[in-house]
């Protein structure tokens, strides 16, 4: 329906997904069993009770978690379109989810749960844990019970929390090191190489066989291909340029990554006469060439000194490799390139009758070549190429023994009107939004980002280049240094909506802060498992942070939801929060861990997609531990903070306090339950026709 396909987003997702849906089932299952025990209801009973309690937490929570996914499906560039493939699998799930919590489980509780009996029965070694379980958990929840009725009235104590973990983001945020995109091991690596300017085709294919036969000695490569006369990376052509395409065994049948099989092969190929440098493939197939970064040194002169743009190139990037964020810098650029300029005395031509255009586009066809017209003979298809014999362009001296035919049919020497003079230049002009431009190509350093790499680029830029030159970006590299903060304005737009969405259902702007003050507990929890396991704050874990809202909203909202009821049934705001605490703890719990318990395989994951595996379940998991227990600590003070706040006040005369979502289960029931009498009236008025 949305154009969306089976990848790596969507898979995420769907992995992600499996832990959420199963949350507003669990919810319903748990108040039907605790109903059950509690008050000795039959599952139907039971389930007519609960749904009259839990409807409008399940259809507030779900309003809650879409209002997370929303805004972020409409983004877009490159980082839109992880957003919204992700975003629109999630709240599809979410929607589904809801549905079914609300229609199917109620159904199969009525059906499957089985009313508890005061008869003995002979219990098994599981109904023994069982119940030794219950009876732990219960000691448990006195304790919590207990620890609540102590800091609830002490605003101090949860402000206080509140404001340790914010100042422990802030400290963690600035050692955690930031990304974009992390390159995953695709089973492929580039080698690039550049033999000295002026090398030949045959030392460059020399060079590139030998490292060739190199890396296909090395443990974990499955075949390597070779090419000379044109590198891949920065799209270099010259006789000096070369490319080998290195692919690597499967992944289950290596025992070493791809960084590692790069550092080896780096130590390997060191002598070879040549520069050697080794890449990974995009991030994402498209956006650039190569993994790591990419950049242009821009000439914004009027005019191009081209020996004193190349000595510039060059001391830039001998400053960039003092970086210890910077490695692997290849730039194919170079002004030193043996060259021969062709002086034409124009003078002389024209007194000769000789047309300097005709006279450059025959020396072209002589020394180059031209494609004049095909033929088929002997079944087979053969082109007819115009050029000088081999023995007549041997030598640059050659030139002089070439002739071009005059203005009256005289066959005119060049030698006569043209000199020749040895110079260095460079193999090929680029540009670059007009600019005349060298392409520089290079990776993070051991235990930094891309991130990290664009900075300190920027900054030896801002403090090396003279005036008249700059620096450009390509690739993803250009988005990501033109990201900005990007990601805290998504996050401050996520928080937004799930505001005003709380602010609707509770109809108050002061209680939805007792959900949204709940939230940075998980940031801080997201960013300390990210960094205890070496990863990047990057757009995956970004996504983590986004789905985090959602999830931690989702506690706060169950315990905030049940304690709005309390309150409106005549329970102080105080036993309100406490009573909403503890009926929800068990649930909240049982949710939390089901959704973390789902995030194991993305953690401990290997392989293909490793990296966004472990950052997106790394910083899910990191964020829903920490921010479960300690935020049903917090929400129940939270709550009573805010609710204190508000209490006995209203903006609007003889205003509502019931939540928008309880009003509507309500009114449904009430409609629901007319509909069922009239339904009654109609049968009985036929039965008592049928009898007369």
């Amino acid at each position: 329906m949305f154009g969306l396909s089976i990848n790596l987003i969507t898979l995420f997702a769907l992995v992600l997904a499996i832990g959420i849906v199963v949350d507003d089932a669990i919810v319903v299952v748990e108040a039907v069993h605790a109903k059950m025990h509690e008050e000795h209801l039959t599952p139907y009973k039971a389930v007519q009770t609960v749904m009259g309690e839990i409807s409008g937490a399940i259809i507030a929570i779900t309003l809650v978690m879409v209002s997370v996914f929303l805004p972020i499906a409409f983004m877009s560039g490159p980082v839109g379109t992880f957003y919204r493939q992700f975003s629109i699998t999630m709240a599809s799930s979410i929607v589904l989810s809801a549905l079914v919590a609300l229609t199917l489980t109620p159904v199969l509780c009525a059906i499957i749960l089985r009313s508890p009996t005061g008869q003995a029965r002979r219990k098994t070694p599981i109904d023994r844990f069982i119940d030794w379980f219950n009876r732990q958990f219960e000691k448990g929840t006195s304790l919590y019970v207990r620890i609540l009725r102590a800091i609830v009235k002490r605003r101090i104590i949860t402000f206080g929390i509140i404001t340790i973990f914010g100042i422990g983001i802030m400290a963690v945020n600035k050692v955690l090191p930031a990304g974009f995109i992390p390159g995953e091991d695709q089973g492929t690596i580039y080698a690039i190489i550049q033999t000295p300017p002026g090398a030949t085709l045959e030392r460059t294919n020399q060079v590139s066989r030998q490292l060739q036969k190199i890396c296909e000695e090395v443990e974990g490569v499955e075949s390597v291909s070779s090419l000379a006369g044109y590198e891949i990376m920065t799209e270099g052509r010259g006789s000096n340029a070369g490319t080998c395409l290195i692919n690597l065994k499967n992944w289950s049948e290596r025992e070493h990554s791809v960084h590692e099989i790069m550092e080896e092969l780096e130590e390997e190929s060191k002598g070879l006469g040549a520069v050697v440098e080794f890449f990974e493939p995009p991030a994402v197939p498209g956006f650039g060439s190569s993994g790591g970064f990419s950049l242009r040194l821009l000439d914004k002169t009027n005019s191009t000194d081209y020996q004193e743009f190349d000595k510039l190139n060059q001391e830039f990037m001998a400053a960039l490799g003092e970086r210890p964020e910077i490695t692997g810098l290849f730039t194919f650029f170079a002004a030193n390139y043996p060259q021969y300029e062709l002086e034409i005395d124009n003078k002389v031509a024209m007194q000769k009758g000789v047309s300097i255009g005709k006279a450059m586009e025959n020396l072209n066809i002589l020394i180059g070549s031209t494609y004049e017209q095909g033929f088929i003979r002997f079944g087979r298809f053969f082109k007819v190429y115009t050029q000088a014999a081999p023995e007549y362009r041997r030598y640059p001296s050659d030139l002089k023994d070439l002739f071009v035919k005059n203005d009256r049919d005289e066959m005119v020497p060049y030698s006569s009107f043209m000199k020749i003079h040895k110079r260095q230049g460079p193999n090929e002009l680029t540009r670059y939004n007009l600019y005349n431009s060298a392409s520089i190509r290079g990776l993070p350093g051991a235990g930094y980002t891309t991130g990290d790499a664009i900075n300190a680029i920027k900054e030896v830029a801002a403090q090396k280049l003279p005036r008249g030159y700059d620096i450009a970006w390509e690739g993803l590299s250009y988005d990501e240094a033109s990201r900005g903060n990007e990601a805290l304005y998504i996050f401050i737009i996520v928080l937004a909506f799930v505001y005003l969405v709380l602010a609707a259902q509770y109809e108050s702007f002061v209680l939805p802060l007792a959900v949204i003050f709940s939230l940075p507990i998980g940031v801080f929890g997201s960013f300390m498992l990210l960094k205890a396991m070496g990863l990047a704050n990057d757009i995956y874990a970004q996504v983590g942070l986004i789905m985090l809202v959602g999830l931690l909203g989702k506690n706060a909202v169950l315990i905030v939801e049940f304690a709005v009821q309390k309150r409106r049934q005549g329970a102080t705001i105080f036993d309100a929060a406490i009573e909403g605490a503890r009926v929800r703890f068990r649930p909240i719990l049982m949710t939390s861990f089901a959704f973390v318990a789902g995030l194991i395989p993305l953690v401990i994951a290997h392989g293909a997609g490793a990296i966004g595996n472990q950052t997106i379940g790394s910083s899910a998991m990191g964020g829903m531990l920490i921010g479960t227990v300690f935020g049903v600590l917090v929400i129940p003070g939270l709550y009573f903070a805010f609710g204190k706040l508000i209490d006995g006040k209203s903006i609007i005369q003889d205003q509502s306090t019931e939540p928008i979502s309880e009003e509507f289960v309500r009114e449904r029931r009430k409609g629901m339950a007319k509909q069922f009498k009239k339904i009654v009236k109609t049968i009985a008025k036929k039965k008592r026709r049928n009898d007369k």
